[in-house]
């Protein structure tokens, strides 16, 4: 079967209700009024799952109070959704402790924010769209294929707008990278290298102690960190398909048998503990005596505000205080994905969890006409005839005192873009729509695919044997 088998059944499904294939946005265009009918000119938003992301987004609505309204929460913990009410002034009627007593009610709002764990996209994806709500869906959108395709399906029936959280994509920077790409500036596109440092502790934090340290919680981390990075390439690409994927990674350094003698099970127990990097307490406790009590300390404690004594009593006797020798992680720390698209042009993507840099990539795209760098900050272009290099700066107005500047902006662009986009009834605001994210989560399960089976994926051909059993939900493969 191949992979764009999604988009056919999906397709073919909508044909069979008399609803046009012509995409997801001529769908809209056609069904303006259906998803106008709850639009004003404050958008009002629920979120579903409080978390750090929830949280993030949502603000939004209180530096823009005239273009979006949060009046609704959900979420299990009290001590998120109380936040998030006392934020917002969020009625009582409306906060929940499960997202499933608000599908059972009246549609109250325009828009869903969902910022659910990995693994708990799906069904409230499709049940909110099927309530009419627009969707902003947490990046990745799901964690199996299918889900995946469930969720776009599902959107697109119900003539929803979905915004995918690929943050990246409303980065300044990086858009200014497409816009250059697009307008001929380094000619034809021959060969794209693009690195993700994902930061030493900042693994440790998400990957070894955190929420998507082991698969079967949550998923892979091609998946969980680097679809941005996959997604960006695709989208650099153009029109251009992939044909081929290969891509070789490891769980490196953190394991039992790296343990150093002498080390405790906790850092606040350990001996050596002064002389780790990793260190627990230097991460959260150090942080947090010099008075930063955002991210990462703001996620170690789920029931109460960051201070000396509750960051303390987490490291004791939480997930976070462990050492990360002694932990049960199983993603992979470095990995390497090389893809060759229609055309012959080619691709490198490195992730690596060792790095000084926090998530400052670096991305080198190399043309016929020219040369273009870019280190996160500013892009470069040198141009073969004139022998010049150009800097290109991007004009970025995200507030820099409020979470949303998180991802160089892109978390206050992307929320923008979705707000405008339901205001307007206007798809086009959106980058990160249904069609294209799923083709480029669908080349992640892929790459995915050829590390597990250590072998070249040739996508697009048809009989391709299946992933191995933890993985068979991965059947298809581009075209």
């Amino acid at each position: 079967m191949e992979l764009k088998w999604c988009l056919r059944v999906l397709s073919t499904k909508l044909e069979q209700r008399g609803r046009p294939t012509g995409g997801f946005d001529s769908w809209m265009g056609q069904n303006s009024s259906q998803g106008a009918r709850m639009t004003s000119t404050v958008v009002r938003v629920i979120v579903v799952g409080a978390g750090s992301r929830g949280e993030i987004y949502s603000q939004f609505a209180s530096l823009h109070p005239d273009r979006v309204m949060v009046v609704g929460v959900a979420d299990p913990r009290r001590f998120a959704r109380t936040k998030l009410q006392q934020q917002h002034n969020i009625l009582d009627e409306n906060i929940f402790e499960d997202w499933h007593s608000i599908v059972q009610r009246e549609k109250f709002a325009d828009a869903v924010l969902i910022c659910t764990p990995d693994r708990l996209h799906k069904e409230p994806a499709v049940a909110f769209a099927k309530q009419g709500y627009h969707i902003l869906l947490e990046k990745p959108m799901a964690t199996t294929a299918e889900d995946c395709t469930a969720i776009v399906e599902a959107c697109t029936q119900s003539g929803v707008m979905l915004s995918v959280g690929h943050v990246l994509r409303y980065d300044p920077v990086i858009h200014k990278i497409k816009e250059l790409i697009d307008a001929g500036v380094i000619g034809d596109v021959i060969h794209i290298q693009h690195l993700e440092p994902v930061g030493f502790y900042h693994f440790a934090h998400s990957f070894v102690r955190g929420n998507w340290r082991n698969e079967a919680e949550s998923s892979f981390a091609l998946l969980a960190k680097s679809c941005h990075d996959i997604d960006l390439i695709h989208h650099w690409a153009g029109p251009r398909r992939c044909v081929k994927v290969s891509s070789f990674g490891s769980v490196s350094h953190f394991g039992k048998e790296n343990k150093p003698t002498g080390a405790g099970n906790r850092c606040l127990d350990c001996s050596i503990e002064g002389n780790c990097p990793y260190s627990a307490s230097k991460i959260y406790l150090d942080r947090v005596k010099q008075g930063h009590t955002g991210w990462p300390v703001s996620v170690i404690c789920p029931s109460s505000l960051p201070d000396i004594e509750s960051v303390t009593e987490a490291l004791r006797t939480g997930p976070y205080g462990r050492c990360v020798y002694e932990c049960d992680n199983d993603v992979c720390s470095n990995q390497v994905v090389n893809m060759e698209f229609e055309g012959g042009l080619t691709a490198a993507f490195s992730m690596v969890a060792f790095t000084e840099e926090i998530c400052k990539r670096k991305t080198t795209i190399y043309g016929s006409k020219g040369e273009l760098s870019c280190d996160g900050h500013e892009v470069h272009v040198f141009d073969f005839l004139t022998k010049r290099s150009t800097k290109h700066k991007a004009h970025n107005d995200a507030p820099r005192h409020f979470g949303m500047s998180g991802h160089g902006g892109a978390d206050y662009h992307l929320m923008g873009a979705f707000i405008s986009a339901v205001a307007n009834n206007d798809p086009s605001h959106i980058r990160s729509g249904p069609e294209e994210t799923l083709l480029s989560h669908l080349l992640v399960f892929e790459a995915e695919r050829s590390r597990l089976e250590g072998r070249v994926v040739y996508c697009g051909k048809i009989g391709q044997r299946p992933m191995t059993e933890k993985h068979t939900d991965v059947k298809m493969i581009s075209t």
